[in-house]
């Protein structure tokens, strides 16, 4: 058994997970390891748990919220769904 780094839990089902800079996380559920590691949108300040958008180093979690909190919002379109013309 292991013990969440976010709630303490001593859990028997807890994981490990590696980040790129190699610190070593145990989470007993994704939920407290999103609550520990995903960005936070700058505009909403909801969790960026999907790919997100990302304007010169700030994480917003859609293009609507990087339109609104980016001096390049105006620039950043939807991709997916979006109708070509």
């Amino acid at each position: 058994m292991a013990i969440c780094d976010t709630c303490g839990n001593d859990y028997w089902m807890s994981f490990e997970v590696r980040t790129v800079s190699g610190q070593v996380h145990t989470f007993d559920s994704i939920e407290c390891a999103a609550a520990r590691l995903a960005p936070i949108c700058e505009h909403c300040s909801c969790r960026v748990l999907g790919h997100g958008v990302e304007v010169e180093g700030r994480f917003f979690c859609c293009a609507h919220c990087a339109r609104q909190g980016a001096e390049l919002g105006s620039q950043i379109r939807d991709a997916v769904g979006a109708h070509p013309g």
